[in-house]
């Protein structure tokens, strides 16, 4: 493609956040930064400098911010950040203390509500008084099994005021999925709600936290958030349980008193998908996480004051937390919890016009489902405010691309970010000043410095190689939870290039100097030893109107590998001759005779995360009849039990 999809207006770069911090710097450092890539440039070449003008443009909020900035800069791990700084993260999101409005909830179409930043600071100092009358000191664990909604939110601020470590997860994750996370970091509260909807019904989750609850000795007190209306109910049947309303009752709205900690002090315990074995659990801290998701929400997702931002996520996706930072940009959550497709389709674009989102997140998976309905959002609603569509979780292909400008919306800067619970956050995404080109991701993070090696650590200017970052950013982990000698989180990004970060994404570089990721590269194909990312086959077959979803992995054959390609297929079409060999010509033809799959086999289900990601490890892991660990990471665990003992697989 010759053309950009959409180039910034005149007034869109006049008025872009970018443009504003692009002359405060050049100011402030001489910096002679008058485009996006002199500014990245400068960005990781000066990157004290860089901080610290991004900790004072964004106002972060602190007691002290310390003279010193970067720390053993050329470590990783081991870089340290505002080692001397002083500050609380509840108190940088809580910026506000007035009548307008901090965010908007919808639970499909049961529940409706709004939280002002008044009734925010309200709620969060009684859950705050509640908290200290546990003795819930900085350091304790705060576990959470909860839909996205404000009360979540406002319990998040209320653990971290006081300098808890915030952890959680959304409430259909099955027992042993919530155990083996929230078991492993001994949490002093449990939080959970008392069921929720999903698909236009009520799910019940009374004896599933009765069980969970009974397993976790260390907790002292469970607080039920009423969504059904049955908290009360629900805390009388289980021991050291109340209701939010009532641990909240005796408690007057006052200041917050906000804790305040070190730079890298523990905010947030993520875990990872555990796919393949029990779920890392990855310490992520309270200065880091604030300062990159304010460069991120500010500069590359270009937030302003008053912006309404959707993020479709759950509480168990890093999206939920990056979302959860957007209040220290003074923009008002959207939030939404349930499925996208109750009642129908329309259900989140009847909200974007509803309440007038101007920044719309998502999925690629779900932009991907809606492509595959055939409905036209921009024939049926005017979406005349959303003026960026967010999407991360996986790799959006270039015809999805093709589908938010013909069917969406045309005149929308379409965002694409990679980057994950690692670094909860991202190491590439928008750049409002640059224009979209189909299938790329437009620019590398501010202060990241990403690249593509080949398998030798050797930089790639062409072709396929290795997503790695080469010098430490604030965002790396502090470390991973029950990992004293730091092992674990040392072979997690650093055993394959020393002191450099290894991602684990499959990338390139375009001509145009943004990025394409291939998916991931421990699921990359090898056959004959040449390296295929999966996304490049799925680019080509999904497109088809007789093919729902598609799933590839490498089968090991006759000392080899052999691409096998399972299709979920749409309710009117039968995966005879004639279509497979349809699907083959239009892989060779749209990706290489290399990317052909050895087999195409039909499956009716295909499994994934409860972030909506397509795991081919598991699926590999079955079809080699390897042992899946950690099946309550997915969100259609019986899906699994379609790729056993396959009989096409067998010669």
């Amino acid at each position: 493609m010759t053309e950009p999809v959409w180039t910034p207006s005149d007034e869109t770069i006049r008025t872009a956040n970018l443009t504003r911090f692009m002359e405060y710097v050049n100011e402030a450092h001489a910096v002679g930064a008058n485009s996006f890539d002199a500014l990245h440039a400068w960005s990781v070449s000066d990157q004290e400098s860089f901080w610290s003008s991004v900790w004072d443009f964004c106002g972060v909020r602190a007691s002290h911010k310390g003279d010193r900035i970067v720390v053993d800069g050329n470590k990783m791990p081991g870089a340290r950040y505002f080692p001397d700084a002083k500050l609380n993260f509840a108190e940088n999101l809580l910026r506000r203390n007035d009548d307008t409005t901090a965010m908007i909830f919808r639970g499909e179409d049961k529940v409706r509500s709004q939280m002002s930043w008044r009734e925010l600071n309200d709620l969060v100092s009684r859950i705050q008084q509640g908290f200290a009358g546990l003795g819930l000191e900085a350091g304790d664990r705060v576990a959470a099994v909860v839909p996205n909604m404000p009360q979540t939110a406002a319990l998040m601020l209320g653990a971290t005021s006081r300098g808890a470590i915030w952890s959680s997860c959304s409430p259909d994750f099955g027992e042993t999925g919530i155990l083996d996370r929230f078991s492993q970091i001994n949490p002093k509260v449990l939080i959970a709600c008392d069921g929720y909807y999903y698909n236009g019904k009520e799910i019940d989750i009374s004896e599933k936290l009765a069980a969970v609850a009974a397993q976790l000795p260390s907790v002292e007190k469970i607080i039920i958030i009423s969504y059904l209306g049955r908290a009360d109910e629900l805390a009388a049947r289980i021991p050291n349980a109340v209701s939010l309303d009532a641990f909240i009752a005796d408690h007057v709205p006052g200041e917050i008193a906000f804790e305040q900690l070190p730079f890298d002090h523990p905010l947030y315990i993520l875990f990872s998908s555990g796919t393949t074995g029990a779920p890392k659990c990855i310490v992520h801290g309270a200065g880091s996480a604030l300062i990159k998701h304010l460069s991120e929400l500010y500069f590359q997702a270009n937030v302003k004051p008053g912006d309404k931002l959707f993020y479709f996520s759950t509480c168990g996706w890093m999206m939920w937390n990056w979302l959860m930072s957007a209040l220290a940009c003074e923009a008002t959550l959207v939030l939404y919890d349930g499925s996208p497709f109750a009642p129908s389709e329309r259900v989140l674009f009847d909200y974007a016009d509803e309440v007038g989102i101007d920044i719309f997140g998502t999925s690629a998976k779900y932009i991907d489902s809606l492509r595959n309905t055939g409905w036209r959002p921009k024939d049926t609603h005017s979406l005349k405010t959303i003026r960026t569509i967010l999407s991360t979780g996986s790799t959006l292909v270039a015809e999805s691309f093709d589908y938010i400008y013909d069917a969406v919306k045309s005149d929308v800067q379409l965002s694409s970010m990679s980057g994950g619970t690692d670094l909860c956050g991202c190491f590439v995404g928008g750049c409002a000043v640059e224009p979209v080109w189909r299938g790329e991701i437009q620019a590398s993070a501010l202060g990241i410095d990403v690249d593509v090696w080949d398998d030798d650590g050797k930089p790639l200017a062409k072709g396929k190689g290795e997503l790695v970052c080469t010098k430490p950013f604030p965002s790396m982990p502090i470390r991973f939870w029950n990992d004293p000698d730091g092992v674990k989180y040392h072979n997690a990004y650093f055993a394959r290039f020393d002191n450099i970060w290894c991602h684990g994404d499959f990338a390139e570089w375009s001509e145009h100097g943004g990025l394409l990721i291939h998916g991931r590269s421990d699921a990359t194909l090898n056959p004959g030893g040449v390296r295929i990312g999966t996304s490049e086959i799925y680019a080509q077959v999904e497109t088809m109107d007789e093919v729902e979803e598609a799933l590839a992995i490498g089968q090991d054959w006759d000392n080899d590998t052999r691409i096998v390609l399972f299709v979920r297929l749409s309710a009117d079409a039968t995966l005879d001759d004639d279509l497979i060999a349809t699907i083959k010509q239009r892989i060779r033809k749209g990706a290489s005779p290399r990317h052909l799959p050895a087999k195409v086999v039909a499956v009716a289900d295909i499994p994934r995360t409860k972030s909506g990601k397509i795991t081919e490890l598991a699926v590999r892991d079955v079809v080699h009849g390897r042992e899946v660990k950690n099946k309550e990471a997915l969100a259609n665990p019986k899906a699994l039990d379609l790729f056993r003992n396959i009989p096409e697989l067998q010669v």
